[in-house]
């Protein structure tokens, strides 16, 4: 199958690799900078929830920026104020203003992201949707997988200036996209209106909203474990930076074998949609277990597992979202979507931040496992039941015939 622009496809999967890389580089520095200044779990909370709370505070104007401002326009303002927020962050050694800087950066993150998701199935057309998603979220992958890694050396080596000046040569990345591209992306009213996509909801698509409801209840539930990892690592177990990095990569590395294994096979939206009941168990069920383990070593195959389960379910998702949103929307699709997700972020980094302050590691990481588990249990039916009655995908307009279900390839989490 053929792309609608094959030198974009590749041009975007790698510009939001390398600001990936990036990306995972800074928060894994930052984290691992907190924990031996010894500023404790709350400080470590902060700064994951200035990560991601402009992600959700931002969400309605981003959706219009997104499908109203030209593509080429967002990603190159942002992405020069980008690195100019990680260079002033490699010269701040205040704990809390790093903070305050984080969630700068975070706010251009929640333009960027969204603008890359809508991109993607313009550039790689209705055909083309799944296989363009794999290379997306392997580019996405291998700059998650190197950026941890990356850190936990550059840390113990260097201390947390030099891996904040490498993040703000990866957002160079963005800008350099925005001005590559050769696709544009902005939505008229007129588009819009003759789209007929004004009164589009996606607490209305049969699919999407039960899933919506599941990740986030999992996310805020798994993620209190977030905050509790690096003292998990570091301290219940014993693990240096550089183990505490490479853990987190196992998670990643997971996440590209995955995604390339759910991207070997076509699916309908029924089957899709009762695969990611499945998978979200598993992870569940990988988290629950590394609570048990005694040594660092033996976190890594089950991070590996819960990685590649996780994969598979960004996979799916992607396809779904873009199987059954309307074109003319996709932006404030995907801004609202990571909106949602990211606010169950938040509560479970706040959650985390003071659990971790009032208990040892190895319980929050159990209780996080378990509560994983049982939410499956009472969420995950109402996505099974929801995927047996819709079948197929929805007949919007820039979706595929709801006959003609597209194959199912790898797309990173909103």
């Amino acid at each position: 199958m053929s792309f609608t622009s094959p030198r974009d496809v590749y041009l975007l999967a790698a510009a939001r690799g390398v600001s990936m890389l990036g990306d995972f580089l800074a928060a894994t520095a930052l984290v691992l900078a907190f924990q031996e200044r010894g500023a404790g779990g709350v400080a470590v909370a902060a700064v994951l929830i200035a990560s991601v709370l402009p992600v959700v505070a931002l969400a309605p104007l981003v959706g219009r920026l997104v499908d109203r401002v030209d593509s080429r326009v967002l990603l190159t303002t942002v992405g020069l104020a980008q690195v100019g927020v990680c260079a002033a962050m490699a010269f701040t050694t205040s704990t809390w203003v790093l903070v305050g800087l984080a969630g700068l950066l975070a706010a251009g993150v929640a333009i960027t992201t969204p603008t890359f998701s809508a991109l993607l199935p313009e550039v790689a057309g209705v055909d083309g949707i799944g296989r363009a998603m794999a290379i997306s979220q392997t580019a996405n992958s291998v700059g998650s997988l190197a950026g941890p890694a990356l850190a936990g050396v550059l840390v113990g080596a260097f201390g947390l200036r030099a891996p904040l000046l490498i993040d703000a040569g990866t957002y160079l990345a963005v800008v350099g996209a925005g001005l590559l591209l050769r696709t544009r992306r902005r939505v008229s009213a007129h588009e819009r209106a003759e789209g007929g996509t004004s009164g589009w909801k996606i607490r209305h698509e049969p699919v999407l909203w039960p899933l919506l409801l599941l990740i986030a209840a999992l996310v805020l539930t798994l993620n209190v474990n977030m905050v509790v990892g690096v003292f998990y690592i570091r301290e219940t177990l014993g693990g240096s930076p550089a183990e505490f990095g490479l853990v987190e990569a196992a998670w990643t590395a997971g996440m590209l074998a995955g995604g390339w294994l759910a991207a070997s096979r076509a699916r309908d939206d029924k089957a899709l949609g009762r695969a990611l009941v499945g998978l979200h168990l598993a992870t569940a069920i990988a988290v629950l277990l590394s609570g048990f383990a005694t040594m660092v070593w033996m976190v890594y195959p089950l991070w590996l597992l819960g990685g590649a389960m996780n994969g598979a379910e960004n996979n799916f998702l992607g396809v779904l979202a873009a199987r059954r949103v309307p074109a003319a929307v996709r932006g404030a699709f995907f801004a609202r979507f990571g909106a949602v997700i990211n606010g169950a972020n938040l509560i479970g980094y706040a959650a985390g931040g003071v659990l971790v302050g009032r208990f040892e590691p190895r319980p929050i990481v159990l209780a996080c496992g378990a509560a994983g588990v049982l939410t499956v249990l009472v969420l995950g039916p109402a996505l099974w039941r929801a995927s047996g009655r819709s079948g197929v995908a929805s007949s919007l307009p820039g979706t595929s015939s709801p006959h003609s279900p597209s194959p199912a390839n790898s797309h990173s989490a909103p």
